[in-house]
């Protein structure tokens, strides 16, 4: 049995939302200093998964916490959000109930 130091109860859908569009504050460095910290979290179980959106390079983040503020706490401490770049909509998700119908529950 692995240890594990955290036991998230809900997953977390975040949809990155752009707050300037021509950032003065996106250096390169800043960029790296930002796939770090999702790297991090990534690896500290906090992120679970990490995508691009197909239309568009904003992020869509799955995490896993023990609800919103927990989540949007741990999102707070990416760069391009502390430095007003970007913010997230936050969205729990619950398990999908409507398998028991094949079942008669």
């Amino acid at each position: 049995m692995f240890p594990c130091h955290r036991t998230p109860v809900m997953k977390i859908l975040a949809i990155e939302r752009e707050l300037s569009r021509n950032p003065a504050g996106t250096s390169a460095s800043l960029l790296q200093s930002e796939a770090r910290r999702v790297w991090e979290l990534y690896q500290s179980g906090v992120i679970r998964e990490a995508y691009f959106r197909g239309d568009r390079p904003e992020a869509v983040l799955i995490l896993e916490s023990n609800g919103p503020e927990e989540a949007f706490a741990e999102l707070r401490t990416l760069p391009l959000v502390r430095e007003g770049v970007i913010d997230f909509e936050l969205i729990p998700l619950a398990p999908y109930p409507g398998f028991a119908r094949l079942f008669g529950h």
